[in-house]
């Protein structure tokens, strides 16, 4: 039952997360663009501030998933490289704790531009 509750925790954060994406599309007249922006410097802000782990602790996946938590692995990132190589901590810290995620990112996207033809939209 424990697992039950883990799962509902993910799931309605990171609907919560996906619900607040949309109704920013709906009503408001940003682009997506702007709006995974603000997620990802949110998630950092929020991490740095060391208000997002709570979130993270709470709702696990749901919460690390999301560009929120993107946002989040750069600025934890940050925080851990900067206290163990000071200032340039702050210039790698962020890109090495996303490296892994990064580097899935390009290899999916390429395995899949390989398999598949573009076509243009009508």
């Amino acid at each position: 039952m424990d697992l039950f509750w883990e799962y509902a925790r993910a799931f309605l954060c990171g609907g919560v997360l996906c619900l607040i994406g949309q109704l920013l599309i709906d009503k408001t007249s940003l682009t997506p663009a702007k709006i995974l922006v603000t997620y990802v410097v949110s998630g950092v802000v929020l991490g740095g501030l060391g208000i997002y782990e709570h979130l993270v602790d709470f709702a696990g996946a749901g919460a690390t998933v999301p560009l929120t938590g993107f946002g989040y692995l750069l600025a934890k990132g940050v925080r851990k490289a900067v206290e163990e190589q000071g200032v340039m901590g702050a210039l790698t810290g962020g890109i090495t704790a996303a490296a892994g995620g990064i580097t899935a990112a390009i290899f999916f996207g390429y395995l899949v531009a390989l398999l598949f033809k573009p076509k243009p939209k009508s």
